[in-house]
């Protein structure tokens, strides 16, 4: 049993309102990694709301000295609370405010305080063009003003947002190995041994980074489709795409894995599974960190039962409803071990470098596939 020496003191996780069941998974691998040290690190809060839509968060028992993690879901659509005799669903914008809450409810008593947001709050909107407001970077910096020690992301849509606060911890972790692996164990594509079998596409230019970061995990080819805008029209908060160009060598014969940080509506992940059957792909497969649906699913049954697409892989870290999990084209990964790592590491001040070895970490894998095979 791990003695706990750590110099950031006893461990405790919160849970903000949205994220209690991936928080109790979380939980769970802590307990267990710690070997029964305590039954539970879950720290209770009370997320209170008055009839006029103002809160408060009131801690249920103290955190003096602990070291502090509060995992935050603020992506999940599902939670609600009653104002002026309304029912109103709670947007990011109000996660984020509970979070500030509770880091103001720990009035500085807690020996550290490190903020786990999977879902980046504000994450699309990173950069400006033209007359816009920064939300990501202001958001980071309140944190940081109100003494944040470490901020944990996870697929951050512009990594190098972290730019905004570099006197902090900033922990941008990538679902890679967690995704590669839940397709090889559930043998959806013949990864093992058939480089020629697959191709990585990006959906776009700005997601290259995460495609060639798959492809070199697994030594595939990879493609890249560019997205074309109207740039003269707005259409629900972006401009709309006019057409995808693909650029890379064929797709006849091959599975495709296409990776995203993010599905949104889906209507570009579905135009270019259609693109790729005009080319004569095989299975068409989606690897996505966060799956959104903003519009609905029909479409994708459609594209399911008409072959467009085989699977769409998406992480649990931020809400997903079980309508949609027991889609027959829909898995779930799960990240629950990473995040509990996580914790575990930085709550003992270990490196989290290992983690980030995919290469290695694959490769063990494909050991324990072939000792069990």
């Amino acid at each position: 049993m791990r003695v706990n020496n750590s110099s950031e003191g006893d461990l405790g996780l919160i849970l903000m309102q949205g994220s209690n069941g991936f928080g109790k998974l979380v939980d769970e691998d802590l307990v267990f990694k710690r070997r029964g040290e305590k039954k539970t690190y879950v720290i209770k809060i009370n997320d209170v709301r008055f009839a006029n839509g103002e809160g408060k968060v009131v801690l249920q028992e103290t955190v003096r000295g602990k070291d502090i993690f509060i995992l935050a879901d603020v992506g999940n659509h599902s939670c609600t609370y009653n104002m002026f005799g309304s029912e109103n669903r709670m947007g990011p914008d109000e996660h984020f405010q509970s979070i500030k809450r509770t880091i103001s409810a720990i009035g500085g008593n807690a020996r550290r305080i490190n903020v786990i947001m999977p879902l980046l709050y504000a994450g699309r909107q990173d950069k400006r063009k033209g007359r816009e407001s920064l939300d990501c970077a202001v958001a980071l910096q309140e944190l940081k003003a109100l003494g944040v020690d470490n901020i944990i992301t996870v697929d951050a849509h512009e990594p190098r947002v972290e730019n905004a606060i570099p006197l902090i911890g900033f922990e941008n972790l990538y679902p890679t190995f967690d995704m590669l692996s839940s397709i090889i164990m559930n043998k959806e594509t013949k990864i093992e041994g058939d480089a020629t079998n697959l191709k990585i596409i990006s959906p776009d230019t700005g997601a290259m980074d995460r495609a060639l970061y798959y492809a070199q995990a697994i030594g595939v080819e990879i493609g890249v489709f560019y997205k074309r805008r109207d740039y003269t029209r707005v259409v629900n908060g972006k401009n709309p795409i006019v057409e995808h160009s693909y650029m890379g060598s064929t797709m006849e014969g091959k599975n495709l894995l296409i990776v995203d940080d993010m599905l949104s509506s889906g209507d570009s992940i579905l135009d270019i599974a259609n693109q790729a059957k005009m080319r004569n792909a095989g299975d068409v497969y989606v690897a996505v960190t966060f799956a959104f649906f903003t519009e609905g699913v029909e479409k994708f049954d459609k594209a399911y039962e008409d072959g467009l697409i085989k699977r769409i892989y998406s992480s649990n870290l931020s809400f997903i409803p079980d309508e949609i999990i027991n889609k027959p084209w829909f898995v779930v990964v799960d990240m629950s071990d990473m995040i509990s790592e996580v914790i575990d590491r930085l709550n003992y001040d270990i490196s989290l470098t290992e983690m980030f070895n995919v290469i290695g970490r694959l490769k063990e894998l494909e050991k324990f596939i072939k000792l069990t095979t």
